[in-house]
């Protein structure tokens, strides 16, 4: 994708491509970014994983969210417990309840104790070669990972999404961006 002229314009031309893809074109991508996170997570003995709940046409990690307890990989999903502040990261396995959390995104219901993920995904709308990710804006990653101490970031998206912007003060970069 070429540079636009800002970030809304990448957003809306990024979604809308993703949105575009046939449904076999990607779950054959989806399936290669599992694959590519599973090595990714076994080689770097990642315990708890913070993940993510797929939402307008995002790669979808449901599946191997499913198989990662039988690797000794717990998995912890985001919660906004108010507009701008961080993420906190509850327990959470396939099938458990979900509702709307103070974004407007579903998160799990029960909240017990909040835990620290060894490794947070981070969807990516698109990302760069300074591994900057673009995504919804609402900042809630870039807060997350400004609080310390900082879990690895882990950026997942479509090898097409790969663009160029303007790093901005807030802008934080990931460890590492998976893509198919």
């Amino acid at each position: 994708m070429n540079q636009a002229t800002s970030k809304a314009e990448l957003r809306r031309q990024l979604i809308a491509a993703r949105r575009a893809l046939a449904p076999d074109v990607k779950a054959d991508a989806d399936a290669r970014i599992v694959a590519n996170l599973l090595s990714w997570l076994q080689a770097n003995h990642i315990r708890t994983l913070g993940a993510y709940l797929a939402i307008a046409g995002e790669p979808d990690m449901s599946g191997l969210y499913e198989v990662l307890p039988a690797h000794g990989i717990a998995v912890a999903m985001p919660v906004v417990l108010a507009r701008e502040q961080p993420l906190v990261f509850v327990a959470w396995q396939p099938g458990d309840a979900l509702a709307k959390d103070a974004s407007g995104t579903l998160a799990p219901v029960t909240r017990g104790e909040y835990l620290q993920p060894d490794a947070v995904l981070a969807p990516c709308i698109g990302y760069t070669d300074q591994n900057l990710r673009l995504g919804f804006g609402g900042g809630y990653f870039d807060r997350t990972l400004a609080q310390d101490p900082r879990p690895r970031a882990v950026g997942i998206a479509y090898a097409f999404a790969k663009v160029s912007f303007d790093a901005e003060a807030h802008d934080i970069p990931l460890d590492i961006i998976l893509t198919d």
